[in-house]
């Protein structure tokens, strides 16, 4: 038992020293972010809503509007989670992502187990310009996909 114990605390020192994660929500994630695509342009519109970040995800293609996805941004005690629902993905059920890092430059949440992203990350580039990125194994295979964001004022 007294071998374990020094490799107990070590792990959890590194489980500790490995995530950054800020008790706020990111507020700098507020606003309308787009970025232009083969498929049109896709845009991502945060609110703070009853102490969470509300997000929806939608494209607008020949003046159609096609929602990919909405998102919640919320704070359970200490935690923060990212939750994305889309339609058409995970019998229409939210997903949970856990915070590994909040800060006001960068913004990561992961969920080992989900098929595809495993990882979601925002990157703040300035007050006005993000890259978006998803990323994770598809089929035993590295993948990600960046989304370079503009702010949009309305």
């Amino acid at each position: 038992m007294k071998s374990g114990f020094p490799l107990m605390v070590l792990g959890t020192l590194l489980t500790y020293s490995c995530t950054t994660v800020n008790s706020k929500l990111p507020e700098w994630l507020l606003g309308t972010w787009s970025t232009e695509t083969n498929r049109g342009i896709i845009f991502e519109s945060w609110s703070s809503i009853n102490n969470e970040l509300v997000g929806i995800s939608y494209s607008l293609n020949n003046g159609d509007t096609t929602v990919y996805e909405t998102i919640r941004i919320i704070k359970e005690g200490d935690v923060i989670f990212y939750i994305p629902r889309v339609k058409t993905q995970n019998n229409d059920q939210a997903v949970r992502f856990l915070a590994k890092r909040v800060s006001s430059e960068k913004l990561v949440f992961e969920n080992p187990s989900h098929e595809f992203p495993q990882v979601i990350t925002y990157k703040r580039i300035s007050a006005d310009s993000l890259v978006a990125e998803i990323s994770g194994m598809i089929n035993g295979q590295q993948r990600n996909q960046r989304f370079p964001m503009k702010r949009v004022e309305f």
